[in-house]
């Protein structure tokens, strides 16, 4: 699904504007991502929790010449499914 499928979707279903239910979105998404920013957990009930988690720094290959690379650490977002969500989808 496409962002613009997912706008057309809240636009019915919420009976508003295409451009209304965009601004929607962008709302949603940018309150997401900047409580991520910030470290904290999103828990959506039923549906899932965003939450970011440090990812630690570790040697890699190169699979071109096979030299080891070190690999820094940075911070990862994880999605775990609501138990909502995982019946809808079994």
């Amino acid at each position: 699904m496409t962002k613009a499928e997912l706008v057309q979707q809240i636009a019915e279903g919420a009976k508003l504007t295409k451009a209304a239910a965009n601004r929607a979105l962008d709302a949603c998404l940018g309150g997401i991502t900047g409580a991520l920013k910030k470290g904290k957990n999103v828990p959506l009930v039923g549906f899932g929790t965003f939450k970011v988690t440090k990812r630690a720094a570790r040697t890699g290959r190169n699979p071109q010449t096979g030299e080891p690379v070190r690999i820094p650490a940075r911070n990862v977002v994880s999605f775990k499914a609501g138990s909502k969500l995982k019946d809808a989808v079994n």
